[in-house]
């Protein structure tokens, strides 16, 4: 059977958020020739009513069709934001309806929240004692509410194993396709990211808000040298190879870079090497000193220090994990 994804539709929601557990998971499909094969989740949204109108933040509503049983029969429950939280965000407390639904949920149940979703898992308990994300504008009055909680509010979204939280909009997609990633490998992950045109892959520690994200028309942007080096991740690539590219000195070209991709050039690098090594790992039958050399890491000791830091697992187990899954039919 499909993974069953259960979407938690709260009043006050913001139906774009509300959508982007449908439009991930509801579209990935089994890594077989040709786009044909099943669905990989089945996606359902749920109210803590009985079936009927939810309000949205908008000048509509939407009929939800499943009660809060649906969350007991949920392998994910995903919690969008909400604009009318209530009690929730005001004193950091369930109310009885909500409480109610939520014990619903059986014991190993991953639970994933988008943008402010994340002060509902907080006050149900699920993130006490554990690092956790929400959008930057909530952030303070989120670790006020909940102390119990390490917030990081400069990250897009953060893995803690069975419970997940992202930063505001647009973090939700990177942290379905995070999911569908873990679940199901890159190949898969990659091509529901293709058909929804948008970025592959943003790495959940790269910052959720900065200042300038797009240059001033006056300014040269970092966009050549980004290129040039995704050609060449095989080969040693220096910092002053990369400000030549764009014509600046290393202290500029450094500053631009991190205003518009909101990390350093080194941490960039070391992401897209480690995205180059699964992809390896998922689609060929290199040796892994091959993976390592053709990723840019040099040796397989370099690539299973790296991987271990990015995934927590080494490239064998990685191997092993993701060609599974993409051979089972």
């Amino acid at each position: 059977m499909p993974h069953r994804v259960a979407v938690l539709a709260l009043d006050g929601l913001l139906p774009f958020e509300l959508g982007i557990p449908h439009r991930i998971f509801g579209r990935s499909l089994e890594p077989v020739p040709g786009n044909k094969g099943g669905k990989l989740y089945e996606v359902v949204t749920c109210s803590v009513r009985p079936p009927g109108p939810v309000r949205t933040d908008s000048d509509y509503a939407i009929l939800v069709e499943h009660g809060p049983e649906a969350l007991a029969t949920a392998d994910t429950v995903v919690i969008p934001a909400s604009y009318e939280l209530g009690p929730v965000f005001e004193e950091g407390r369930l109310t009885d309806e909500l409480a109610a639904a939520l014990a619903l949920i059986r014991p190993g149940t991953r639970m994933v929240s988008i943008c402010t979703g994340s002060y509902v898992l907080a006050a149900a308990g699920y993130l006490d004692g554990r690092p956790a994300t929400t959008h930057w504008s909530s952030a303070d009055h989120f670790q006020r509410l909940f102390p119990r909680v390490r917030v990081d509010p400069d990250v897009l979204f953060i893995d803690d194993g069975d419970v997940l939280t992202s930063a505001g909009v647009a973090a939700g997609i990177d942290l379905c396709l995070h999911l569908v990633r873990r679940d199901h490998g890159s190949a898969v992950a990659n091509e529901i990211a293709r058909r929804t045109v948008v970025p592959p892959h943003r790495d959940g520690g790269q910052a959720q808000y900065i200042h300038r994200p797009v240059p001033e028309p006056q300014f040269a942007t970092t966009t050549a040298a980004r290129a040039w080096a995704l050609g060449r991740l095989d080969r040693p690539i220096l910092l002053r190879d990369m400000a030549r590219q764009e014509s600046m000195s290393v202290r500029t070209f450094t500053r631009r870079f991190r205003e518009e991709v909101g990390i350093s050039p080194g941490q960039w690098l070391t992401q897209q090497r480690v995205e180059r090594a699964r992809h390896l790992l998922e689609s060929s039958d290199l040796s892994i000193d091959q993976v390592a050399r053709d990723a840019g890491f040099g040796t397989a000791t370099s690539l299973r220090q790296h991987l271990q830091a990015a995934l927590g697992v080494p490239p064998t187990v990685y191997r092993r994990t993701f060609r599974t899954s993409a051979d089972t039919p």
